[in-house]
């Protein structure tokens, strides 16, 4: 992931009626506790969270040592390019290698020793998502290793209502609209899918969900106007949550800061791993985690959180949209 390790604080103030939390507390270097820092607590989530914490452990351990990645490397009989990718939380690692680095590293302790190790055992556990991996690309997988340990997801939506708030009709008529080629059965593991992937906001400690919609997004008939009324009754009922935050932007606003497409960003909890953001943009999609690149994005999804209308005259606006569906 990016070379910083604290999460990233918004750069605009935003409406009283909707505070962004606090940015996170820098990250701590007191030794690990029972369970996985940065990983939402209940949380299923895959690989790529724990993987992540392993690997910013083992670099924190390795550099109070003053030991090379070449010597790292050496001990376990890999290269130094794999010790980068390890401390990068790009790969995982077999358990020997693991209790190998953290002789060499001088750590002793046996709690903290089975901690790590258990972080490790984590780092090579499938998430959920593995049994549609044939359904989702590698940065996708990658990404939703971090949205289902969210803390906190913000995101700006143009042309769809946001994923997380999909009926199951709408989702179908989206995957329809983009998978051309797909089957029945394929349409219905995607529907699935996103259903699955909803889940994230529901139970204790669900993730924090704040999203800004565009008008345009609302007024397309997706799926038919029996379908697009199912979804704007969900939508109406997500924003009513008290976890949920939607704001809409309306056609007033003209040309506006989102102009470029729909970007999330994700907070995880703990403060030990740094914010990300996903772009969902044909060819230009993909993750970023360059402390400038995300900064510029909690620019354009605050900005736009003050041109949209607050997010107490959501429910109106949408049933206004309902009624003339």
């Amino acid at each position: 992931m990016g070379t910083s390790d604290a999460p990233l604080p918004s750069t605009t103030s935003l409406p009283s009626t909707t505070p962004l939390p606090p940015p996170a507390q820098p990250p701590s270097t007191t030794p690990l506790p029972p369970a996985a820092p940065g990983v939402r607590p209940g949380a299923h989530a895959g690989p790529v969270v724990p993987r992540m914490v392993l690997g910013l452990r083992l670099r924190r351990l390795r550099e109070a040592r003053g030991i090379s990645q070449e010597e790292a490397g050496a001990v376990i009989r890999a290269s130094h390019s794999k010790i980068c990718r390890l401390e990068l939380g790009r790969t995982g690692c077999k358990a020997r290698d693991i209790t190998d680095l953290l002789t060499l590293y001088g750590v002793r302790d046996d709690a903290t020793r089975a901690t790590v190790l258990d972080l490790a055992a984590q780092a090579n556990r499938p998430g959920w998502w593995h049994a549609y991996s044939d359904l989702l690309p590698d940065p996708a997988q990658a990404y939703l290793g971090i949205e289902q340990s969210a803390a906190l997801i913000r995101c700006w939506t143009s042309q769809t209502v946001p994923a997380l708030l999909q009926t199951p009709d709408y989702a179908r008529a989206v995957a329809r609209a983009t998978h051309r080629d797909a089957d029945e059965h394929e349409l219905s593991r995607r529907v699935e899918f996103q259903h699955r992937r909803s889940r994230v906001l529901e139970g204790p400690g669900a993730t924090r969900l704040w999203a800004v919609i565009d008008e345009a997004a609302l007024r397309r008939p997706v799926g038919g106007a029996e379908t697009m009324r199912g979804q704007l009754r969900r939508l109406a009922e997500a924003a009513a949550l008290p976890g949920v935050t939607v704001q809409i932007l309306p056609f007033a606003v003209g040309c506006h800061a989102g102009i470029g497409g729909p970007v999330t960003l994700v907070r995880l909890p703990g403060g030990l791993l740094p914010d990300v953001a996903f772009l969902e943009q044909p060819l230009m999609g993909g993750q970023l985690d360059r402390r400038a690149d995300v900064e510029h994005y909690w620019d354009v999804v605050n900005h736009l959180a003050l041109e949209a209308a607050p997010p107490e005259e959501t429910d109106a606006i949408v049933r206004a949209v309902l009624a003339g569906t």
